[in-house]
């Protein structure tokens, strides 16, 4: 029988009616199992779609950039020092020790030539100095031979050749914002170390043609260690090894040339060494030193010129006029000389200067031979006077010297004389003489006149020095000049 609470007799004659429960509860398990076992599959291949498109064509791309550049230079993931092999080489020693010596090429280019001291004998240059040579022990492995570039920092583990520069004073290597370093290696070892530096070196200057002179200086770089047995330093392209900017310029200096020589030196103590020159040709600009120097000369000694055509009377004017040409030459020639070295030899400058300051110097001296014969001409000329007026024992005679400069007062005083005689003009060469006679009662007795004879004199203002010194002085400076450049120039 069958029993609503869904039982089975124990007989089990109800076969088919309890078999009907049980087929309905078997569709819901399996269903639900399908469910659960579809979400996880739809999860996972989510999970796996997701993972193939975000990693796969990422090593798509990779895998093809390695098939497309195979340099192990460019896609090494490691150590450089590891790629290079810098651990297991002795770098102290220098390339193919105990063999020949190694080649190292130089090339240089001049970025600015930046002062020329005449004080201190030296000039400051700042360059770009290459070195080339080849070192094995760096080669790498490389299929398209590209190169690798470093800064300064593998500087310090590899060899690199000591060069170094001869007579130099001062020098640096730029370090803004970093060391201004770079080093090429190519894969077979051969190296290129480049670097920015500037340099303070000595010049031996010949300032005897100062400042119509030509100077030619030279940077020299030499291996302070490594003999020519050891390391052979030469110009890597010849002449074409040094390069200049063409903007290089200077304001007292006109670059004409640069090029480059090469030599041994020698050192008693260590041998023989290659030794690179740089040399370049300067010639000063004279413009500069004709309107500083040699204008306000010429001037000073045209100016000093001036006194030979001021009264000789005029004591004051002349020689105020001649002290003050001679301490402005004091002070060009002191001016000239502390802007140069103290060199024992005459430059060109010095003896235009002092040929200078002798022509001021003799313009004083002139004046000063003028006013002492003028005084004992005077002197002369009074003795014979006094001896005139005592011989003829006149006692109201009266003797006036006038030198063109007299006043009404003196004219005045004349009121007592006549004008006796006057010396024609073809007479007088250098002096104009004026002989007054006093008349006592009258003109009528030409001898009485004479004894009462009084001489007036009025020297004439010129003298002959004075004369000839107008003619003698430019006429000898022009000469000296034209002597001058024409030796110098």
């Amino acid at each position: 029988m069958f029993k609503p609470g869904g039982t089975c007799t124990a007989a089990g004659h109800w076969s088919a009616a309890c078999s009907a429960p049980v087929s309905n509860k078997m569709p819901y398990f399996t269903k639900l199992l399908l469910l659960i076992f579809c979400l996880v599959l739809l999860v996972e291949s989510r999970r796996h779609r997701r993972r193939r498109w975000t990693t796969h064509p990422d090593v798509q791309r990779a895998s093809h950039i390695l098939k497309r550049n195979r340099d192990l230079t460019k896609a090494w993931k490691g150590k450089t020092e590891q790629l290079l092999r810098v651990d297991e080489h002795d770098f102290t020693m220098r390339p193919a020790f105990g063999g020949p010596a190694i080649p190292v090429g130089v090339d240089v280019q001049v970025e600015s030539l930046d002062s020329i001291s005449e004080v201190d004998m030296d000039f400051t240059m700042t360059l770009y100095l290459r070195h080339y040579w080849k070192d094995e022990r760096l080669s790498f492995p490389s299929t398209n031979n590209k190169s690798m570039t470093f800064d300064g920092r593998l500087v310090k583990k590899i060899w690199v050749p000591d060069v170094f520069f001869v007579h130099s004073k001062r020098s640096f290597i730029h370090d803004t914002t970093t060391d201004n370093i770079m080093l090429r290696v190519f894969p077979d070892g051969h190296v290129l170390y480049s670097m920015r530096v500037t340099v303070t070196a000595m010049c031996n200057m010949d300032f005897s043609h100062f400042p119509l002179d030509s100077q030619t200086c030279s940077l020299e770089l030499e291996s302070y260690a490594y003999t020519d047995e050891d390391l052979m330093l030469y110009w890597k392209n010849g002449n074409e090894s040094l390069k200049t900017d063409e903007k290089i310029s200077l304001s007292q200096f006109l670059i004409q040339k640069f090029h480059t020589t090469s030599r041994l030196a020698f050192y008693s103590s260590t041998g023989w060494y290659n030794r690179l020159y740089i040399n370049f040709t300067l010639r000063r600009h004279i413009f500069f030193f004709l309107l500083q120097t040699y204008f306000p000369a010429t001037l000073m000694v045209m100016l000093s010129w001036v006194s030979f055509w001021i009264d000789r009377r005029a004591v004051p004017a002349r020689v105020s006029l001649g002290i003050t040409t001679v301490l402005t030459m004091s002070t060009i020639i002191t001016g000239v000389n502390a802007s140069m070295p103290r060199v024992s030899y005459i430059k060109a400058v010095d003896i235009y200067l002092w040929v200078s300051f002798v022509f001021v110097f003799l313009s004083v001296l002139e004046y000063a031979a003028v006013n002492y014969l003028t005084t004992v001409q005077e002197r002369k000329e009074r003795k014979l006077r006094e001896r005139f007026s005592c011989s003829c024992g006149i006692p109201h005679s009266k003797t006036m010297m006038l030198d063109g400069n007299y006043s009404e007062s003196d004219a005045n005083s004349l009121a007592g004389y006549t004008r006796n005689q006057m010396a024609p003009e073809e007479e007088k060469p250098e002096k104009m003489v004026v002989h007054l006679a006093m008349s006592n009662e009258s003109n009528s007795s030409r001898k009485r006149g004479l004894k009462g004879h009084v001489g007036l004199r009025i020297i004439q203002n010129t003298h002959a020095i004075d004369k000839y010194s107008r003619l003698i002085f430019p006429g000898t400076y022009i000469f000296f000049n034209l002597i001058y450049w024409s030796v110098f120039s």
